[in-house]
């Protein structure tokens, strides 16, 4: 690996959470090797590492020091087939080569054991069902939605509900709920026409109840914990992990959250008494997590939702805080949640799929 590859994976003590994220999202390697000034290894950072910092702290803004694994597993001087067999039996993901003065002169990553590739056979959500959002109108992305649901927006060659429930169907989810209103026969025509190997079941909406009002509709049909999520974004995360979070966590809502990095285009002035200034900042960028439209949920909860009411989810949720029940937050990096509820974020969605 030349010494420019090896930079993309490389952090330093003093980033950010933030920054780090930014980096672990680049290369959507899920981990970065932490250096000293002299860059000789003295740490690593993965994805989880800082899932799990940001579940119990919230913290956004600590340097990676304080939370990066101090004792990285490495090699000397081993050649990349030996330090792949290595990886392979013990099921690491990637691993650092170092010389003699501990600078990391390779990275070899197992692709071999790749989420991607040990969690497509997963049967650990088999019998989670899955509730998908699907009866708007999709006002957002007129004039599209003039002609096609919002659930039948083409994502390449596929509308996003397919990709939606295949992306589900790699986890082992087989059961799956639509609630449907706004042009509810052209998409119950489009899923009928294929040989699908899932449970699919229809819930009509009579008149429009928002994205909680429909819930109301399943009660009954429902035992135990479900996922949930809008037709108009997918989440590219380890739903094996977040639904084991769910449990351990004693959570009886859990929000799927994505990191946001926002430019403000305008140098922004602080002031302080009488009008002083006190700092100022050109065009900075603010982080913060976004409801990303993805939840796992109790089945206890279809009964707080009023029959034939429209209500928003998230009011519901924030109903349900308020009388004291546990409502936790999964946090996903920038780059995991795509959502087209715009025209110009179904551009990128799109973009993204390019050649799939």
């Amino acid at each position: 690996m030349e010494h420019e590859e090896i930079e993309k994976y490389i952090g330093y003590p003093e980033m950010t959470i933030v920054d780090s994220m930014r980096k672990i999202d680049i290369t959507g390697s899920g981990i970065l090797f932490i250096v000293d000034p002299q860059r000789r290894l003295i740490g690593a950072l993965t994805d989880g590492d800082i899932r799990r910092w940001l579940i119990k702290t919230g913290d956004l803004n600590i340097n990676v020091s304080e939370i990066m694994q101090k004792n990285p597993y490495f090699l000397i001087g081993i050649d990349r087939e030996q330090a792949l067999k290595i990886m392979i039996e013990k099921r690491m993901r990637a691993l650092p080569i170092i010389d003699e003065e501990h600078q990391v002169i390779d990275i070899v990553f197992n692709t071999y054991n790749s989420d991607h590739n040990v969690y497509s056979i997963s049967q650990r959500l088999k019998d989670i069902p899955v509730v998908i959002m699907a009866g708007g109108k999709g006002t957002r992305l007129l004039p599209y939605t003039h002609v096609l649901p919002k659930p039948l927006i083409p994502i390449g060659d596929k509308p996003i509900l397919e990709r939606i429930i295949d992306q589900f169907c790699r986890y082992g989810c087989r059961n799956f709920y639509l609630i449907l209103n706004y042009k509810k026969n052209m998409i119950k025509a489009y899923f009928n026409e294929l040989n699908y190997k899932y449970h699919l079941e229809y819930i009509d909406e009579e008149k429009p109840l928002g994205t909680g009002g429909g819930l109301a509709l399943l009660k009954n049909k429902i035992n135990g914990p479900f996922i949930l999520s809008n037709c108009d974004i997918l989440v590219k995360e380890n739903f094996s992990d977040i639904f084991e979070h769910h449990i351990k966590s004693g959570n009886r809502i859990t929000m799927i959250c994505s990191l946001k990095n926002f430019k403000i285009p305008y140098g922004i002035v602080h002031t302080g008494s009488n009008g002083t200034v006190t700092l100022m900042e050109e065009k900075p960028t603010i982080s913060f997590f976004a409801n990303t439209g993805c939840y796992i949920i109790d089945s206890e909860i279809l009964n707080m939702v009023p029959d034939n009411n429209k209500i928003e989810f998230p009011e519901v949720i924030d109903n349900y805080r308020k009388k004291g029940n546990s409502v936790g937050v999964y946090p996903i990096s920038e780059a995991s949640w795509l959502d087209m509820g715009q025209i110009d974020e179904l551009e990128k969605m799109r973009k993204s799929f390019e050649g799939m």
